[in-house]
């Protein structure tokens, strides 16, 4: 009997990212893999990149570095190490990384992965194996669905994907060159997804995409269903306990969504809505199609539909021709909205988009004191937030066993952690939770149940 393969993946990245890899998972599975914690056991290493984030493809070369250490090493041992470039750093210089990093075997956009089985027989054959055109088919319909015990490792909580790509083509981003166009699943499709899910154990999820909400599949009736039709749809199925979505751009709002939110109790209250800077002159130039007012404007759709609900938000600083003025206009967006949680980041030119040949940048130093000023205003929003949990009763979807012994962590619809003293058998249930203390990003509090009575019960408000 031929003894399972070791696969290890390391992603980088987006949750479409982690969702990528488990599929790869599940597809290779079928190829006799398993995967290995460690990259010294493995046969294949994969690569799963991301081009988002600063010296992305720095990253990649050095980790390739790395790695062909570890593939000398297994030849010394008698052992044939492949290693795969995967993700959107694979589509954008997929050409480049065969030329460079003689120790890859296989480059795969991040629209191909499906085709890995067949890549990877032309690797063992001795070519290098390149897969960087977008497919006429559809990955969805050629991957293998995860197996049961596959599902139950991954806890309670899972990705579907239900949108990629990208049309806005903001001047900053490389979705729309490495993830292609935009593209819905049908929905019979994402229902049979969520189905064996929660079948086996899920009771949270998450539908992802590049702009979730341009999401357009065609629905059993023959019509093209938006997000907040489709939310609507996957809340009925029993066992769906939560629902969520990400990313979102304000321009794809639509009343259906809005609606959702409205009338769904298994649809948490809190919504990633990105907008990158408050300055109307600087979102002209990153070709964001909204003005500040406009997606104030968003918001307070979001609000008036349900009065509890917060958002997160992306932020980027010293965009280039970004003046002090600008600057204080997101500082003055933040401080308008009132974040929950929020990321922010320096601009770094990304080859091949339009921002990359804009050469009026704002020096190291001044970006550095602007994204510390951001910085520090979105995390006392944050913790403002969080504080306000304090003393109040709020529902814990729970996870799993903590660090600490006999404490389980879970997450309340804000996806803050919550921690409390309980048995494992709560993993999996929505419970209410008497807040205490927190401890820097953490709730800490004690079930419902357990606490005095006259403990107060409260929804934490945006």
């Amino acid at each position: 009997m031929t003894p399972p393969r070791k696969l290890h993946i390391k992603s980088y990245g987006c949750q479409m990212n982690v969702y990528d890899a488990q599929r790869m998972v599940d597809t290779l599975g079928g190829e006799g893999f398993v995967e290995t914690a460690s990259v010294d056991d493995a046969d294949l290493v994969i690569l799963n990149t991301c081009h988002i984030r600063e010296k992305a493809s720095e990253k990649v070369y050095s980790e390739l570095g790395r790695l062909r250490l570890a593939k000398d090493e297994a030849a010394r041992q008698g052992r044939t190490m492949k290693i795969a470039v995967a993700g959107c750093v694979a589509q954008a210089e997929g050409a480049e990384i065969i030329a460079r990093a003689p120790t890859v075997d296989v480059v795969v956009g991040p629209q191909s992965y499906h085709h890995l089985p067949d890549l990877l027989k032309r690797a063992a054959r001795g070519e290098r194996a390149i897969e960087t055109e977008f497919p006429a088919d559809d990955k969805f319909d050629h991957l293998a669905p995860p197996q049961r015990d596959a599902i139950r490792a991954r806890g309670i909580s899972a990705f579907v994907t239900v949108q990629e790509g990208c049309d806005k083509f903001c001047t900053f981003c490389v979705v729309p060159y490495t993830r292609g166009s935009e593209v819905s699943r049908q929905v019979s499709k994402i229902v049979d997804d969520v189905k064996r899910l929660v079948d086996n154990g899920v009771r949270e999820i998450t539908l992802i995409g590049q702009n979730v909400n341009a999401y357009h599949g065609a629905g059993p009736d023959g019509r093209s269903w938006s997000l907040g039709r489709l939310l609507s749809h996957l809340a009925a199925i029993p066992g769906v306990a939560r629902l969520r979505y990400s990313t979102s751009h304000p321009n794809d709002v639509d009343d259906s969504l809005i609606a959702a939110h409205r009338d769904l109790p298994e649809l948490m209250p809190f919504v990633h809505l990105p907008v990158q800077s408050g300055s109307d002159r600087i979102l002209a130039a990153m070709n964001r199609k909204h003005s500040a007012a406009d997606y104030q404007k968003v918001v307070d759709r979001f609000r008036s539909a349900r009065q509890d609900i917060a958002f997160s938000s992306d932020f980027i600083v010293g965009f280039p021709g970004e003046t002090e003025p600008d600057f204080r206009a997101t500082l003055a967006l933040v401080a308008q909205i009132g974040y929950a949680a929020a990321y922010s980041f320096k601009y770094s030119p990304r080859p091949g988009t339009p921002a990359a040949d804009m050469l009026e940048m704002a020096s190291a130093a001044e970006m550095d004191e602007r994204l510390e000023r951001l910085q520090t205003l979105i995390d006392s929003q944050q913790s403002a937030f969080n504080k306000a949990a304090i003393g109040t009763t709020v529902d814990v979807l729970f996870e799993r066993p903590a660090r600490n012994p006999g404490q389980i962590v879970g997450r309340t619809a804000y996806l803050q952690p919550a921690h409390v003293m309980a048995p494992d058998e709560i993993v999996g249930q929505v419970l209410p939770v008497r807040i205490d203390s927190l401890e820097r990003y953490s709730l800490l509090g004690a079930l419902a149940r357990d606490a005095t009575a006259s403990a107060p019960s409260a929804t934490i408000g945006a």
